[in-house]
C-alpha cells in the first residue's frame, strides 16, 4: 500500500465509483470531499490513488487517477485520505530517484523520512521572501557573460533536440554542486523512459548525483501523474532549502509538457478550449508552479526550466505563459551547434533581466554590451562574406570580423561533465577572468592569436 495512506488511520469511506473514463473516474459521494483532496480504493491488492478535479453537484465529483487503471470497476468503495497528496522528505533523499509518492525507482530501500510535506502547499509570504541578491555564477562564459542567471530567480532553456540542452543542464547540475556547495532537485516530466535511464545513469559517472534527487513522472504514466510531478520535486526543493539552507538548483525538463498535461486533463474534464485549444486555467496553473520558486534569508531556490517551443513559434501561448515568469532566456541554436560552437547558445538572441548598470555594475554592463555589439555585425557581415569574401569589407569591419569570431570561439569551453567523453577535463572560468579576456580581445591584445588558440579552452590567462 502507498506509503501516503499508511499514515492516515482515520480514512474512512466516502463512497463508490460509479463511471470510470480512462484516468477519470466519476465517484457517488456520502460527503463530499474538497478539491485536491487525495482519495484511494483498493482491488486485489492494489491501491489506486486519485485526485478530485472537480464537483459535478452535491453527490457526485470527477477526478483523476494517478496509477494505471487496470482492473479499476464500477462499485469499488473509495476511501479518503484526509489530505492531499503529500509525499515523504527527508535529507537522505539526495542521491535517489523517485516517483511522484516519493517511492523509489532505482531499486533501493524506501525513504527514511522525517515528515510528510503537501504538494500543494502556498507560496511563502512576501514577508518572508526575498527579492533578487545578484547573479549565480556557473562557470560557463557565455552564460555569465550575456545572459546571467538570477539568483533565486527563474531560466528557461530553450533549445530542440540535439543542440545539447541535456549536457548544459548536467553541467549547471555539477556547477551549483562544485561552486556553491549547494544541492539540485530534477523535475523528469514526461520525460521518455529511455531519456530518464540514460540522464541518470550519465549523472552517475559525471560525480553529480550525490547531490542530487531526480524526480520522475514519465510519459507512459497518466496525465495527473505528469500534471503533479513539478509540485511533487518543487515540494523536495523547499524542503530542501528551508533545513540545509543551501543553493537549491530546481531543474524542470520539460515544462511544456506540464502544459500538455493540463490541457488533457482540462479535455477529459469537459472544459471548453480557450486560445488555440489550450486550456482556459493555463495561465493560473503556470502561475501556481512558477509563484512557489522563492528564496528566503535561509536558501535560495534557483530554477532552470527546459522549454519546447511548438513549431519555433515563441508567441505560442504556452510558451508565452512561462516567458512571463521567467528572468533569464537562453536560445540553444542549432545554427551554432553546426558550428562546432559549444555550449551552442545564440548569443544574440538570449537575454537576462539582469543586464543593467544597476545589477551588473557599469564595466560588466559594458564588456557584455561591446561583445554582443561584434558578435551582431558579424552576423550582419556573414552573407557578404560569404558571397564577396572578408577581403571587400572596409578596413574597420576586417577587424570586428576578426575579433568577432575569436570572441565567438572563446565563448565554447569543454565541460566537467563530458571529460570522461571527450578525453579532454572540464573547465569552470570565474566572471573577473572572463570579462578581463574580453577586454583583451576587444582592445587587441589578441589579434596575432589564431581562431584555433581560443576554441574550446578555460581562461586566455591560464
Amino acid at each position: 500500500m502507498n506509503s501516503l495512506q499508511t499514515t492516515n488511520n482515520a480514512s474512512k469511506a466516502i463512497g463508490d465509483i460509479i463511471e470510470a473514463h480512462g484516468p477519470v473516474v466519476i465517484i457517488d459521494c456520502t460527503r463530499l470531499p474538497p478539491l485536491r483532496q487525495a482519495l484511494y480504493t483498493r482491488f486485489d491488492h492494489t491501491t489506486y490513488l486519485f485526485e478530485v478535479h472537480q464537483h459535478l453537484d452535491e453527490r457526485h465529483i470527477r477526478a483523476i487517477t494517478l496509477h494505471g487503471t487496470a482492473g479499476l470497476s464500477r462499485g469499488l468503495t473509495v476511501y479518503d485520505t484526509g489530505a492531499p497528496l503529500q509525499v515523504p522528505v527527508s535529507k537522505e533523499c539526495l542521491g535517489r530517484l523517485l516517483n511522484i509518492f516519493g517511492e523509489p525507482l532505482d531499486g533501493l530501500a524506501p525513504l527514511q523520512h522525517d515528515e510528510f510535506r503537501n504538494i500543494h502547499s502556498k507560496p511563502l509570504p512576501l514577508s518572508e521572501a526575498i527579492g533578487i541578491t545578484g547573479i549565480l555564477e556557473t562557470g560557463i562564459k557565455v552564460i555569465d557573460l550575456l545572459c546571467p542567471f538570477v539568483k533565486g530567480g527563474k531560466t528557461g532553456l530553450f533549445g530542440g533536440a540535439g543542440v545539447g540542452k541535456t549536457v548544459l543542464i548536467m553541467e549547471f547540475i555539477h556547477s551549483v554542486s562544485a561552486i556553491h556547495k549547494g544541492v539540485s532537485v530534477f523535475a523528469g516530466v514526461g520525460e521518455r523512459i529511455r531519456e530518464a535511464h540514460e540522464l541518470w545513469r550519465e549523472m552517475q559517472q559525471a560525480g553529480v548525483m550525490s547531490d542530487t534527487l531526480m524526480v520522475f513522472g514519465q510519459m507512459d504514466e497518466s496525465p495527473g501523474v505528469r500534471f503533479r510531478v513539478g509540485l511533487s520535486a518543487l515540494t523536495y526543493a523547499e524542503y530542501l532549502r528551508d533545513t540545509l539552507q543551501k543553493e537549491v538548483l530546481f531543474v524542470m525538463d520539460n515544462v511544456f509538457r506540464f502544459v500538455q498535461a493540463g490541457s488533457e486533463i482540462s479535455s477529459l474534464l469537459g472544459r471548453m478550449p480557450a486560445t488555440v485549444g489550450y486550456q482556459p486555467t493555463l495561465t493560473s496553473e503556470v502561475a501556481e508552479l512558477e509563484d512557489r520558486i522563492l528564496s528566503t534569508r535561509q536558501g535560495a531556490i534557483t530554477s532552470v526550466q527546459a522549454v519546447y517551443v511548438p513549431a519555433d513559434d515563441m508567441t505560442d501561448p504556452a510558451v508565452s505563459a512561462i516567458l512571463s515568469h521567467l528572468d533569464t532566456t537562453v536560445i540553444l541554436s542549432r545554427d551554432q551547434a553546426s558550428k562546432g560552437i559549444y555550449p551552442a547558445v545564440d548569443p544574440l538572441r538570449s537575454s537576462s533581466k539582469l543586464m543593467d548598470r544597476q545589477t551588473l555594475g557599469d564595466r560588466h554592463y559594458s564588456v557584455a554590451q561591446t561583445v554582443r555589439e561584434h558578435l551582431a555585425r558579424y552576423d550582419e557581415l556573414e552573407d557578404i562574406i560569404a558571397m564577396l569574401g572578408v577581403e571587400e569589407l572596409s578596413e574597420a569591419d576586417r577587424l570586428i570580423v576578426t575579433r568577432a569570431r575569436k570572441l565567438q570561439r572563446y565563448l565554447t569551453q569543454p565541460f566537467s561533465v563530458l571529460a570522461q567523453h571527450s578525453k579532454q577535463s572540464g573547465v569552470s572560468v570565474p566572471l573577473a577572468k572572463v570579462l578581463t579576456d574580453c577586454e583583451a580581445f576587444l582592445s587587441g591584445q589578441y589579434d596575432n592569436l589564431s581562431e584555433g588558440q581560443c576554441y574550446m579552452r578555460g581562461s586566455m590567462q591560464d
